[in-house]
C-alpha cells in the first residue's frame, strides 16, 4: 500500500453538516462513521457524533474529518490552511465560490504580483482555505 497525505479537520459537533457540505462543494463519496457505531465513548453526547468521515472526490481529493469529544479540547484557532492549486480555472473558481458561500474572505480571489488568481478565505466551519490558480509565467 502506498502512503498518503490528507487533511483530518476536527470540528466541535458540526463534522456531520462540515463533511456534507464538502460532499457538496467537491462531489464524491461521503462515508460517515458515528461513536455509537463504534462504541467509542461512554458520553451519550457523543453517541451520533461523527467519529471519523472521509470524502474521496472523482479527481483524487481526500478530505476527512471528525468531531472532537467534548472531554476533549478544540484548539480555537489552527496554523493549517488546506490549499486547493492547479490551472483549471474554472474548477477552482467553483470551488472557490461555494467555499466562499457563508464564509469570510480574508484575502480576494483576484490576480496576483506573482502572476497567478489567489485568495484566501475561512469557511462557515471555520476551516481556512487558500485557492490558487496557476499561470505559466512568460518572459
Amino acid at each position: 500500500m502506498a502512503t498518503y497525505l490528507n487533511p483530518y479537520l476536527n470540528f466541535r459537533d458540526t463534522a456531520r453538516q462540515a463533511m456534507e457540505f464538502y460532499q457538496s462543494v467537491f462531489g464524491g463519496e461521503l462515508t460517515l462513521s458515528t461513536f455509537g457505531e463504534f462504541h467509542a465513548s461512554d458520553d451519550p453526547a457523543d453517541v451520533d457524533h461523527i467519529m471519523h468521515g472521509q470524502l474521496e472526490t472523482p479527481n483524487g481529493f481526500v478530505l476527512m474529518g471528525a468531531d472532537t469529544p467534548a472531554h476533549m479540547g478544540l484548539p480555537a484557532e489552527s496554523s493549517v490552511s488546506v490549499s486547493l492549486s492547479g490551472d483549471d480555472e474554472d474548477e477552482l473558481r467553483g470551488y472557490w465560490d461555494k467555499l466562499a458561500d457563508g464564509g469570510q474572505v480574508t484575502m480576494p480571489f483576484e490576480k496576483q504580483m506573482w502572476g497567478d488568481e489567489f485568495g484566501m478565505l475561512v469557511d462557515r466551519f471555520g476551516v481556512a482555505w487558500m485557492v490558487d490558480v496557476v499561470h505559466p509565467q512568460t518572459d
